[in-house]
C-alpha cells in the first residue's frame, strides 16, 4: 500500500466516523426536540380544554379540588399516585391547571359566539395585551381556518369547540414561554452538536493515526524487502549468465542457453522495475525539483518511439502545445511520458493509431498529458485495476507481448508525487490514459 492510499484510507476512516457521529448525535437531538415539542403541545391540549370545560372562566376552587382528591384516596394509593406524580412531572405531563398557580400563569382570552355566529362574550382577564376588539378579530380569523385546534402567530395557540350551551367557544392562549424553550432546547443542541464535532475530529484524528501506524510498518517493510530481494537476487543472476555466456563461448551454444538468457534477461527487468516501483511510491524533495520543459521532454520521447510504431505498423498523432513548463524532477517526466507511449504501442490494435497530446487548462494550473490508442477489445473491462501491479486485463491479448505490468503502477506512483492523478477511460474502440498535473 502507497503512502497516498494509507492518507486516502486514514481520511475515509475519519469522514466515516464523523458522519457518523452527525447522524447519531442529530438523530438523538431531533428525537429529544420531537419529543419534548410533542408533550408541549400535549400540555397546551390539555389546558384548553379545561378552560374550554368552564366555558373561558377558570375557577378559583383548588382546595375543594384537593380536599376531594384526599378524602377519596387511601395512604397505600397516595403513595403509589405520588410516584405517578414524580414520572408525570419528570416527563412533563401532569394536569398542570390542578396547580393553584395555573389560575395566575395562565394567560390567555376567549370569545363564545351564539348560535348564530354572534359575539356572545369577550373574556381578556387573563391577558393585558389584547383588547376586546382585537381578541374578536383574532377569533373571526381562527374560526375561518379548517383546523380547530393549531399554532396562531408564532407565540399562541389556537382552539375552537362547541360549547355544551349552544353556540360555540375560541380560545387563544399565549404559549411564548413554552415556544421559547423548544427554540433555545434547538439551539442549544445545534451549538452541543458543533462543539461535540470539534472536539470528535480531534479524538478520531489522534485515533485514526495510531490504527494507520501498523499499515505505514507494513509498507515501509514491504520495501525494504523489495529493496533488499532486488540487491540478494542480482548476484545469483548475474552467475547464471556469466556461466551461460560461458557455455556459449565453448561452443554449447543452443535453444536451452539462449532460453536461459532470455529468462535472466527477463528476471532482470522486472527486477529493476520493481525497484522503481518502490522508488516511485517514496517522497522525493520538491527543493530538487527544477523547471521542466514538458513539451520537450515529450517531443523527444514521441520522435524516438515513431520509429519504433511505424516499424510495427501503426501510426502515431501528435497535438503537443508549445512552451508548457512544470517544475518537476526532468527524470520523473520522461518517465512517465516514456512509459505510457511504450504501453500504447505494445496494446495497440494491429495497424491502429496512438495519440499523444499535452495541453495546459486556461488558468494555467493545471497540465494534462494523454495517450490514446485503439483498442476494439476493451468493452466491459475494469479500467481501474490496470493500475495494480501484475495486473493483465486481457491474457489472451496481451501473452505474446513484452512487459511486466508494472509500467502503470509506476506511473501513477510518480504521478502521486506531484499530487496529480492517472485515469484510464476506454470509448468507441480506443483507450486514453489521461494525466492531470
Amino acid at each position: 500500500m502507497s503512502e497516498k492510499a494509507i492518507k486516502r484510507l486514514k481520511n475515509k476512516f475519519i469522514m466515516t466516523a464523523m458522519v457518523s457521529f452527525f447522524i447519531v448525535m442529530t438523530f438523538i437531538a431531533g428525537c429529544i426536540y420531537v419529543f419534548n415539542a410533542l408533550m408541549t403541545r400535549s400540555q397546551i391540549k390539555d389546558s384548553m380544554h379545561y378552560i374550554i370545560e368552564n366555558d373561558g372562566v377558570l375557577p378559583m376552587q383548588y382546595e375543594d379540588i384537593e380536599t376531594e382528591n384526599t378524602e377519596d384516596t387511601g395512604d397505600t394509593i397516595s403513595d403509589k399516585n405520588d410516584f405517578v406524580a414524580q414520572l408525570q412531572k419528570l416527563f412533563g405531563v401532569e394536569s398542570e391547571y390542578v396547580s393553584e398557580e395555573f389560575y395566575y400563569a395562565t394567560r390567555y382570552f376567549a370569545v363564545t359566539f351564539t348560535e348564530d355566529g354572534q359575539v356572545e362574550r369577550v373574556i381578556t382577564s387573563h391577558t393585558a395585551a389584547v383588547e376586546a376588539s382585537q381578541a374578536i378579530t383574532y377569533a373571526n380569523t381562527v374560526m375561518k381556518r379548517f383546523f380547530k385546534f393549531g399554532n396562531y402567530d408564532d407565540s399562541y395557540y389556537y382552539m375552537v369547540a362547541d360549547r355544551e350551551s349552544g353556540g360555540s367557544i375560541v380560545v387563544i392562549l399565549d404559549c411564548g414561554t413554552q415556544v421559547a424553550i423548544n427554540r433555545r432546547l434547538v439551539l442549544l443542541a445545534c451549538i452541543l452538536i458543533g462543539f461535540g464535532m470539534l472536539i470528535s475530529l480531534f479524538l478520531i484524528r489522534a485515533w485514526a493515526e495510531k490504527i494507520i501506524q501498523p499499515e505505514i510498518k507494513n509498507a515501509e517493510l514491504q520495501k525494504a524487502f523489495i529493496t533488499n530481494a532486488s540487491h540478494e537476487l542480482k548476484t545469483p543472476l548475474a552467475v547464471i549468465k556469466a556461466n551461460t555466456e560461458m557455455l556459449e563461448i565453448m561452443g554449447t551454444d543452443n535453444e536451452w542457453t539462449k532460453s536461459t538468457m532470455r529468462q535472466v534477461d527477463r528476471l532482470t527487468g522486472l527486477i529493476q522495475n520493481l525497484v522503481l516501483v518502490t522508488k516511485a511510491s517514496e517522497k522525493d524533495s520538491k527543493e530538487e525539483r527544477v523547471e521542466t520543459d514538458f513539451t520537450g521532454f515529450l517531443l523527444d520521447t514521441a520522435k524516438s518511439f515513431e520509429v519504433v510504431a511505424t516499424s510495427d505498423g501503426k501510426k502515431m498523432k501528435m497535438s503537443i502545445d508549445d512552451d508548457v513548463k512544470m517544475m518537476a524532477h526532468e527524470g520523473d517526466v520522461r518517465q512517465i511520458t516514456t512509459l505510457l507511449i511504450d504501453n500504447a504501442i505494445k496494446y495497440c490494435d494491429p495497424h491502429g493509431t496512438i495519440t499523444v497530446e499535452l495541453s495546459k487548462d486556461k488558468k494555467g494550473k493545471n497540465i494534462f498529458f494523454s495517450v490514446s490508442n485503439d483498442y476494439v477489445d476493451g468493452a466491459g473491462k475494469d479500467y481501474d485495476r490496470f493500475f495494480d501491479r501484475f495486473y493483465r486485463g486481457d491474457q489472451a491479448h496481451n501473452i505474446d507481448k513484452e512487459g511486466y505490468g508494472v509500467g502503470l503502477s509506476i506511473a501513477q506512483g510518480l504521478m502521486e508525487r506531484y499530487h496529480g492523478e492517472i485515469k484510464a477511460k476506454w470509448q468507441n474502440g480506443v483507450i486514453t490514459f489521461t494525466c492531470r498535473f
